[in-house]
């Protein structure tokens, strides 16, 4: 009979999805044991608030008083990172921890995002794991599925919604028909967005994810620079029912596509076919799409934030460890990986939703139509709906596809204008 090993393992951060992994493994500790013949040992906690009401009992003995400590410590075998952030204590105790040889399991996509080829060197030099599924999407496997599932695949393209938070709440406007504030406060209420959402709202969150999910496809390091990246907080419901009428839906998209030896990375809400598979991805379910030779289209989806979406990330890659599985954080060596040429969306074409209030008056549509064709951006479909005051109109445009920089152009253009009323809306329309 094989003896079975024991990892030891210290958690870094106590929050809700600190507390609920802690318990976790308490609890299923022997069913870990059973398919990883490695016996999972929580060795250390730490925290900045040890006095904090929590839903778990932690002995004394396990305290660290100092979190670094975690990292210098012989015995620890695994840290698990979930103090959040891209710097301060997330930043030191997960590089101070692949410097002293321990493995590295975390849910921070800031962090990644940010230094992730950084740490990927540090893990490769000294043979430990930088695991970082819970980072991405939560209950969605799309890490792993990347670094082994689709391994033998030349990925073309990578997109779909990674944040269940912006989902939730366009999703609830859609449904009960209400506003974006009220949809807000919702998400709040259901503990589905933090007090403040900052980052989930303005894209930042799905910039992170995409930044990480880009690296992982294209074999590339990661890109911090160009990238497009527009939050929903403008978004409001007549945007949601025009888009109905029109035959779309409004869902925040991250998408990543290597064009050439070129990559695009985007962020943005879009209108999409409500035939589209993430059309009904509905509340806080995340979905990825994976376009590649010879998988063709892959799509995977699921919880994607919350403790027990998140815990289930966590345990997977804690599991990998345990068996075993030393690899690189990348899928590849960093001496394989390529500086990609990333560039902006300037000169890539688009359909787009333009929303245009007005003073109605004579001479209003006529200027708009030769402001679009001035800056060569043709229309497809156009739709005016006069206000129930009949002293202002909606004007909705759907366009053939144009350059980016000329629906941006339009739109600068338009804003300039005495008879406008609101700032013009203009969202793209994504054949997905």
């Amino acid at each position: 009979m094989i003896k079975k090993k024991k990892f030891n393992i210290a958690i870094v951060g106590l929050g809700n999805i600190g507390s609920y992994l802690y318990n976790y493994l308490k609890k299923n500790k022997e069913e870990i044991t059973k398919k990883t013949n490695v016996i999972p040992h929580i060795l250390y906690v730490s925290a900045k608030n040890r006095n904090k009401k929590r839903s778990i009992k932690v002995q004394r003995s396990k305290w660290l008083k100092n979190y670094l400590d975690a990292s210098k410590i012989k015995d620890v075998d695994i840290i698990v990172e979930l103090i959040g952030g891209s710097e301060g204590a997330a930043k030191k105790i997960v590089f101070s921890a692949l410097k002293n040889k321990k493995h590295v399991v975390t849910a921070n996509k800031a962090l990644i995002a940010k230094y992730g080829d950084q740490l990927a060197k540090i893990a490769e030099k000294n043979n430990v794991n930088l695991e970082f599924e819970a980072a991405v999407c939560g209950g969605v496997p799309i890490v792993r599925s990347l670094k082994e599932g689709l391994i033998a695949n030349q990925i073309k393209k990578i997109y779909g919604i990674f944040n269940g938070t912006s989902n939730f709440i366009l999703t609830s406007m859609d449904k009960k028909k209400i506003q974006f504030k009220e949809a807000l406060d919702e998400a709040k209420h259901l503990g589905y967005a933090e007090s403040n959402p900052v980052s989930d709202l303005n894209g930042q969150d799905v910039a992170d994810k995409l930044k990480i999910l880009t690296a992982l496809s294209f074999n590339s390091f990661i890109n911090n620079k160009i990238i497009e990246v527009q939050g929903i907080k403008d978004i409001d419901q007549t945007d949601i029912n025009n888009a109905n009428i029109l035959g779309y839906k409004i869902k925040s998209i991250g998408i990543a596509e290597i064009l050439g030896n070129k990559i695009i990375q985007n962020v943005y809400p879009s209108l999409i076919k409500k035939n589209s598979a993430l059309s009904n991805i509905d509340g806080v379910l995340n979905a990825v799409i994976v376009e590649g030779k010879p998988v063709g289209k892959s799509v995977i989806q699921g919880e994607g934030a919350g403790p027990k979406a998140t815990t289930s990330a966590l345990i997977s890659d804690i599991s990998s460890i345990l068996r075993g599985n030393i690899k690189y954080p990348f899928t590849i060596s960093n001496a394989r990986r390529k500086n990609k040429v990333f560039k902006n969306i300037n000169n890539e074409k688009f359909s787009s939703y333009l929303r245009i209030e007005v003073i109605d008056k004579h001479g209003v549509l006529s200027d708009i139509t030769k402001t679009l064709a001035k800056n060569k951006v043709s229309i497809k479909r156009l739709i005016q709906n006069p206000y129930k005051s009949k002293k202002y109109a909606s004007i909705i445009i759907i366009t053939h596809e144009s350059k980016n920089i000329s629906l941006v152009k339009v739109i600068k253009a338009l804003s300039k204008k005495k008879y406008i009323v609101k700032k013009p809306k203009f969202l793209r329309i994504e054949n997905i």
